[in-house]
């Protein structure tokens, strides 16, 4: 039998395929069925423009019903899915297309012509959808006649590559099996506690990990249903909610909800799992949204190259400041500079095994190699520790390493301690080029709207009191917002790039 990914998929889908499978924002539903039909016709029309098996097919639109369905059908025909973040550029687009070589490429409307300037005279179909569903390719799709068999695929063929968001060197692609997603959802629809009956908030983007195959995967492979969202807004999610029962989001849309005089404890009542991921979740903001929803938000740690790999539990303690414990099926070790495991709580390098962890780089054999250990771990760059009871905190990135007058500073060790102060909202602190100590010190802070205060003085003050004088700030800067990506994290490259020159006379 072939192990087709969505196959397996299909074979999860309720026995009633009248049931739903997703809500428009309209109120209107797409059902089981439907998507069993239309991923039928995206596979065929997908077969008719030569997209073979293992055959990259891009994709740079909006989200959208058909858009998911467009996913599915890859799926269905063998192909490999290659979905690009909505804001790459025509120059970042042209780097993609020139690595991948898809032999076709979905783009919006507006960027069509943009598209075949780039492919040139390359033998690359181009078809268009826009933020609706409706477009060339979703018109080709409707003419096409379902029930395309899935193509024969192994476990250990490729289903997706992701590009990484390149913020050193040239972006990755991330090779993804079908095993790895699959073995990923199945243990997270246990873990979490899905089933038919939940519906899922859906407002993150579906170029992403999180919104592609963690939150989809888990309603699929439950027979759930979802509220299909374009984007997030705080407002929309709140009225929402009463016909929801799980929210999955960044740190951010909890920040937004927050702020929203509608967020009460009866607002909340309908949900039994708020999850967060992406990007680190501040302490207070876990714990104000637990002040006033009476929810603890279950916090978990997942990264392209390997989906989802720890979660704080579904039942038990949800632990501030951790990411829980490793998930079944992941074996995750903290090692030193010397490649050794560390010992209890003591920071190092996360080392990552598992079913889950990707195939490697696309046509990169040596970074590949590079950062896979000679026992099969991936090596993740995520700096962390794990306490005695198994919990996983994490402290940075590898690259975000502040090493100052030759000792290590980890930034978030930095920012909780600022992150404390009254008036702060958010820090991001990072390393800058210094004649003296190699690296100084340097902390960006955002202050709460209206806030004026604190001062780089009060700042400085409170670090002094709390860290080793080699952690402290040289300098306290303020900004009106930090830098991030689509999903949420501070691009602390950028920071690092606009103040280089910060301590040059």
């Amino acid at each position: 039998m072939s192990d087709n990914l969505y196959a397996r998929i299909r074979a999860r889908f309720p026995a009633d395929l009248a049931r739903p499978m997703l809500y428009r924002p309209d109120g209107s539903m797409l059902t089981y069925g439907d998507a069993d039909r239309i991923s039928g016709q995206v596979a065929g029309l997908l077969d008719a423009l030569g997209v073979g098996v293992g055959d990259r097919v891009a994709v740079q639109v909006d989200k959208s019903p058909m858009a998911l369905m467009l996913y599915l059908g890859c799926l269905r025909r063998g192909a490999v899915y290659l979905p690009l973040n909505t804001a790459y550029k025509p120059a970042e687009l042209d780097y993609f297309i020139d690595n991948a070589e898809p032999r076709l490429v979905v783009c919006r409307p507006e960027a069509e012509a943009a598209v075949r300037a780039i492919i040139g005279q390359r033998d690359i179909a181009v078809g268009t959808l826009d933020g609706s569903g409706d477009g060339a390719f979703a018109d080709r799709v409707r003419a096409q006649p379902g029930g395309f068999a899935p193509a024969a695929r192994t476990g250990d063929d490729l289903a997706a590559i992701l590009y990484s968001s390149g913020t050193t060197g040239r972006p990755k692609g991330v090779m993804l099996s079908g095993d790895n997603l699959w073995s990923n959802a199945e243990t997270l629809v246990d873990a979490w506690g899905f089933t038919d009956r939940d519906v899922l908030l859906h407002m993150l983007p579906i170029f992403h990990t999180h919104g592609l195959f963690v939150a989809t995967h888990c309603v699929l492979l439950a027979g759930a249903a979802m509220l299909f969202e374009p984007k997030f807004d705080a407002a929309r999610a709140l009225a929402l909610m009463p016909r929801a029962s799980v929210m999955m989001g960044v740190p951010t849309f909890y920040v937004r909800l927050l702020a929203e005089t509608g967020l009460t404890r009866e607002a909340t009542r309908h949900m039994r799992l708020f999850v967060s991921g992406s990007a680190p979740l501040l302490p207070e903001t876990f714990q104000r949204f637990e002040a006033v929803t009476g929810h603890r938000i279950l916090e978990r740690y997942g990264m392209t190259e390997t989906n989802m790999n720890t979660s704080n539990p579904l039942d038990g303690e949800r632990r501030l400041g951790t990411v829980g414990r490793p998930l079944p099926g992941v074996d995750l070790r903290v090692t030193g500079e010397d490649g050794q495991p560390v010992t209890a709580g003591a920071a190092g390098m996360i080392e990552l095994r598992g079913p889950n962890v990707f195939k490697g780089y696309w046509r990169m054999p040596d970074k590949t190699a590079e950062d896979f250990t000679a026992d099969g771990f991936f090596q993740s760059g995520d700096i962390g520790q794990i306490d005695g009871d198994g919990y996983v905190s994490i402290v940075g990135r590898a690259k975000d390493l502040v090493i100052s007058g030759g000792f290590n500073v980890y930034p978030k060790e930095v920012e909780l301690v600022i992150d404390r102060i009254p008036g702060v909202a958010e820090t991001a602190v990072i390393g800058v080029p210094h004649a003296d100590f190699g690296e100084a010190v340097v902390a960006i802070v955002v202050r709460e709207p209206g806030a004026d205060t604190p001062d780089e003085a009060a700042v400085l003050a409170a670090t002094h009191e709390a860290l080793a004088n080699f952690k402290q700030p040289k300098r306290v800067l303020f900004a009106a917002d930090l830098p991030r990506n689509a999903m949420g994290k501070v691009q602390k490259n950028l920071l690092r790039d606009a103040h280089r020159d910060l301590f040059k006379t």
